[in-house]
C-alpha cells in the first residue's frame, strides 16, 4: 500500500481566506442582450442567464431578460429599447452598460442609433456580433424552398410558443444577417452615436485554429471558414470587430454565453467575463 504523506493530503483541504469572487464595482448596471434563437431557453431561463448570474456574483447589478427570439432587427431593437425604459423606471437608473451577444449587437446598434436609446446607454460591448454579416445566414437561405418553408414553420411555431406576445419571423431575421444586407443596407444607415464607447470581442475555434469545437458545429465551422476565414462556428473574427476591438477569444459561440461548456473549459469562460467587466471598470463605466 502506497503511503500518502498527511501534509500533502491536507494541503488539498487548505481553506482559501476569501473564497467568494472579488467584488467589481461599476458606475452603471449591465443589460445583457441575447442573439437570434430560443432553443437555449430549453436549458436556461434566458440565453444569457448564466452569464448574468456570474456578473451578479461579482456584485454587479445585471439583467438578462428575454425578447422575441426570431424576428427582424427593427422589432427586436424596439423590445430592447422598451426593456431599457422599464429598468430605468423600476430601479431609477440613469444609464446602463449594454453587453450584447451575436444578433443582439445589431439590435442594440439600431436601438441606440434609431430609437432614442442613446441617452440611456453608457456603453455597448458586443460579443461575436455579425457586424458585417455571416455566410452561415446565406447557407441557410440556399436550402430548397420546401425544406426552408417547413423549417421556418417549425421555428416560428417554437418561437411563438415560448414568446407568444410577438409574432416570429425566422426567415426575415436570417435575411438581415447576410453579408450583403448588413454591409450594404444596415451599416450605412445605422451610424454609431458619438460619445458612446463601442467595444467588441471576436472569437475563433475549430478550422484554422488549435482550439476545440463541439462536433455538432464542425461542418458549419468549416463552411464559414471556406467563405470568410476563422470563426466561432457562427461569426468570423473580422465580422465581429466593431469600435474598440478588445480581444480575440478562443471560445465558441455558445460557450461565450455559458451554454454547452465542458468542465475543463469553464476557467476560460470565467476569465473572459471577468475581463469584460474589468474593461468597463477601467473605462469608468
Amino acid at each position: 500500500m502506497k503511503w500518502i504523506e498527511p501534509k500533502k493530503y491536507l494541503k488539498k483541504l487548505e481553506l482559501t481566506e476569501y473564497p467568494q469572487p472579488d467584488l467589481i464595482r461599476l458606475k452603471y448596471p449591465v443589460l445583457m442582450c441575447h442573439g437570434y434563437g430560443g432553443f437555449s431557453m430549453l436549458v436556461s431561463p434566458s440565453p444569457m442567464h448564466n452569464s448574468c448570474m456570474r456578473l451578479r456574483s461579482y456584485g454587479i447589478e445585471s439583467f438578462a431578460p428575454n425578447i422575441v427570439p426570431y424576428a427582424t432587427i427593427e422589432i427586436r431593437a424596439k423590445q430592447w429599447a422598451a426593456v431599457i425604459n422599464e429598468l430605468k423606471k423600476k430601479y431609477g437608473y440613469d444609464k446602463l452598460n449594454v453587453v450584447a451577444h451575436s444578433m443582439g449587437g445589431l439590435d442594440m446598434r439600431y436601438a441606440i442609433s434609431k430609437l432614442g436609446a442613446a441617452d440611456s446607454v453608457a456603453s455597448l460591448t458586443t460579443i461575436a456580433a455579425p457586424h458585417r454579416g455571416t455566410s452561415l445566414a446565406e447557407l441557410v437561405l440556399t436550402a430548397p424552398d420546401t425544406i426552408k418553408e417547413k423549417l421556418a414553420e417549425l421555428v416560428d411555431w417554437f418561437g411563438e410558443s415560448i414568446f407568444p406576445s410577438q409574432k416570429s419571423d425566422a426567415v426575415a431575421a436570417v435575411e438581415q444577417l447576410t453579408r450583403e444586407y448588413v454591409e450594404k443596407e444596415f451599416n450605412p444607415n445605422v451610424p454609431d452615436v458619438e460619445g458612446i464607447p463601442y467595444f467588441s470581442y471576436s472569437a475563433a475555434v475549430g478550422k484554422g485554429t488549435k482550439h476545440p469545437l463541439n462536433p455538432l458545429y464542425i461542418l458549419q465551422n468549416q463552411l464559414i471558414y471556406q467563405q470568410e476565414g476563422e470563426n466561432d462556428s457562427f461569426v468570423t473574427v473580422d465580422s465581429a470587430k466593431w469600435g474598440k476591438h478588445l480581444k480575440k477569444l478562443d471560445i465558441s459561440h455558445l460557450e461565450q454565453i455559458e451554454i454547452q461548456v465542458s468542465k475543463d473549459r469553464k476557467p476560460k469562460i470565467e476569465m473572459f467575463w471577468k475581463d469584460l467587466v474589468l474593461n468597463l471598470k477601467s473605462e469608468g463605466l
